[in-house]
């Protein structure tokens, strides 16, 4: 069995350089393991260095999923509290290199994006799907809460979605969550390639020191808005300690 890795692909286009990130744990679903979560931490940090980035594309092995969660056999053998905080801070450390990335990230997305993998792809900036992904939060039903990323999604989907999602568990196709608004696009399978082309093809028309500070920008306004909110909560009720 193959070791499970982030295998990268750069192009060089004449607006500068695109990264095409594969995770690649084809047999298991591209499950977050601890090999797979190392791997792309460590392309991701290599391209954050790279002054000629344009865009980073991220998609899972095969077409039959994305990232289909976190690893489920890796997590029943977690010894206690400090070794599920390592191992859920890796999980948060993946979808943080996604969103602190400098440049545009699109989830280019196959088949199932499932708990983590959902994450990851909340965390992108664009997400494309093809008709065949399914999206889902379905830790509650395995005994867990969602508690990495799934915070994104209230600003993607609304809280009335977000609380179905993760109270219930429930799964969506590809077209409920473009309804919804949790992915930007949905196409046929044999054209997903060519809608996230769309994208790329419009982040080279921009000006590349302008993308870098939007992204920058929608960053800082999204984090002082998660700030105020919080400031807000803490103040409606006594603290419990």
């Amino acid at each position: 069995m193959s070791t499970p890795e982030a295998r990268l692909r750069l192009e060089t286009r004449d607006g500068g350089a695109i990264a095409h990130v594969t995770l690649d744990d084809e047999a298991r679903l591209n499950v977050f393991s601890r090999a797979l979560m190392s791997s792309f931490l460590h392309v991701m940090g290599e391209l954050a260095a790279r002054s000629d980035l344009r865009c980073v594309v991220l998609t899972g092995a095969g077409e039959r999923a994305f990232v289909a969660g976190a690893d489920i056999l890796e997590m029943a053998e977690i010894a206690g509290p400090a070794e599920a905080r390592a191992f859920i801070g890796q999980v948060h450390a993946c979808c943080e290199a996604a969103r602190a990335c400098p440049v545009p990230v699109i989830a280019q997305i196959n088949g199932h994006a499932l708990g983590a993998g959902l994450e990851l792809a909340a965390a992108c900036d664009l997400r494309v799907a093809s008709q065949n992904a399914t999206f889902g939060m379905p830790e509650v039903k395995v005994g867990v809460p969602s508690v990495v990323e799934a915070a994104l999604l209230p600003g993607l989907i609304g809280w009335g979605r977000t609380r179905e999602m993760l109270l219930l568990g429930m799964s969506y196709e590809a077209d409920a969550a473009r309804a919804m608004g949790l992915v930007d696009e949905v196409v046929a399978p044999d054209r997903l390639d060519a809608a996230v082309e769309v994208r790329i093809a419009a982040i080279l028309d921009a000006k590349p020191g302008a993308v870098r500070l939007q992204k920058a920008l929608i960053r800082r306004w999204e984090t002082c808005r998660c700030a105020r909110r919080w400031r807000s909560a803490s103040t409606l009720s006594p603290r419990p300690f």
